[in-house]
């Protein structure tokens, strides 16, 4: 079993909402996005986003050989959600091109999809997924950043990179070019895991310290712990809109199945 638990602030500073989420428990599927772009276009691209990825997997995730991996050593699931984010940027590529006051919008994107005792994440951008075991935060994601560029090339170091001006400098988004490829991360899950997806609105100004800790003190409140990251990212001036996920393992994530995917048709 797996319990999902999501929330969006607008934050201190911005006078409008550009993040999006999505919740599907039923498919064990969550996807967050940060938009970018004028007149309102990131807060067009992120709800594209997540809502395109949403249908695709409501579309065809019954269709698909459950769990069993292909020849290249993805599963199925990691090939279908893979698919759903890259016609999410072929959507928002597409409206940008039909619609002048949406030029030049885009979208990062996190969607994780659980199944079994294992989860499939799939992201663009610089909005991140940590999970939470036993007492230790670890990062599942790697920006698509121009700071993390930096840093994996030993230009800066990971202490000069949080306070860097060119932090929130994306080198990867949906909706920006015709094609994308996403980062695709397989993971095996266990009982009592915690998996946080949130957009930069809380990572660029609430420590990672911070974060665990207050993980650790809910962790048997999901919702208890989302309030609290939003109020420590408010209290931290709130510069940006602030999106965050929670989702806590019990126990391997079982689908229920359509009665037509049961009989094969």
């Amino acid at each position: 079993m797996i319990e999902m638990v999501g929330n969006i602030d607008v934050g201190v500073k911005r006078d409008h909402n550009e993040d999006a989420i999505s919740l599907l428990p039923s498919h064990g599927l969550a996807v967050l996005a940060d938009g970018m772009g004028g007149h309102n276009a990131g807060e067009v691209a992120s709800e594209l986003a997540v809502k395109t990825v949403e249908k695709i997997i409501r579309k065809k995730l019954d269709r698909i050989q459950h769990g069993e991996p292909h020849e290249n050593g993805l599963h199925g699931e990691s090939l279908l959600l893979k698919q759903a984010v890259m016609e999410a940027n072929r959507e928002i590529y597409a409206t940008a091109q039909k619609n002048p006051e949406c030029s030049g919008m885009g979208t990062t994107l996190i969607a994780a999809l659980f199944y079994d005792a294992h989860l499939t994440s799939a992201h663009v951008g610089d909005s991140r997924m940590y999970r939470l075991r036993d007492d230790y935060l670890s990062p599942v994601t790697e920006d698509h950043s121009l700071v993390q560029e930096q840093v994996r090339r030993g230009l800066v170091t990971p202490i000069d990179a949080q306070s860097s001006r060119v932090r929130n400098v994306v080198t990867r988004a949906l909706g920006i070019a015709p094609q994308v490829e996403p980062d695709i991360i397989e993971n095996e899950t266990r009982p009592g895991d915690i998996y946080l997806m949130c957009s930069d609105g809380l990572t660029d100004v609430v420590p990672d310290e911070a974060i665990r800790l207050t993980l650790l003190e809910h962790r048997k409140n999901a919702e208890q712990a989302v309030e609290e990251l939003m109020n420590l990212a408010k209290d931290a001036g709130g510069p940006d809109n602030i999106s965050i996920i929670l989702i806590r393992i019990d126990g391997p994530f079982e689908r229920k199945r359509s009665m037509l995917a049961r009989l094969g048709l």
